[in-house]
């Protein structure tokens, strides 16, 4: 099992720029995907994007695209998440989750809040 740490969440204005980590550790990791997802309150939790940390590749949700990277730091077995352009509706608690690849997401953190002002 995977052991998930989110950091990074706080307060930005609208317009700027946050980015999130995650910190994983527990096993090898060379078949795994972390996904970024985030739960605004009210609403169902959201997909945001993920990233293959074997191959590299990256995925976003549409509403995504454009204003968020997702990457990953090997010596530190970390995944980032960078946003950009921040709008008051991108406020939610945001998660990582992880798992091996083609199996679903088994290890989640636990959520970082991420509020930002207009």
């Amino acid at each position: 099992q995977v052991q998930l740490v989110e950091s990074g969440g706080g307060l930005a204005q609208a317009g700027g720029s946050l980015r999130l980590s995650c910190a994983a550790s527990g096993r090898t990791l060379s078949t795994y995907v972390v996904g970024w997802f985030r739960q605004a309150p009210g609403k169902e939790r959201e997909f945001v994007g993920r990233i293959d940390w074997g191959a590299g590749t990256t995925s976003y949700a549409d509403s995504a695209k454009g204003r968020v990277t997702i990457s990953r730091d090997g010596a530190k077995n970390t995944v980032y998440l960078q946003m950009n352009s921040l709008k008051p509706e991108d406020t939610a608690v945001y998660y990582c989750a992880g798992g091996v690849r083609g199996r679903g997401y088994n290890d989640w953190g636990q959520g970082t809040q991420v509020t930002v002002s207009s």
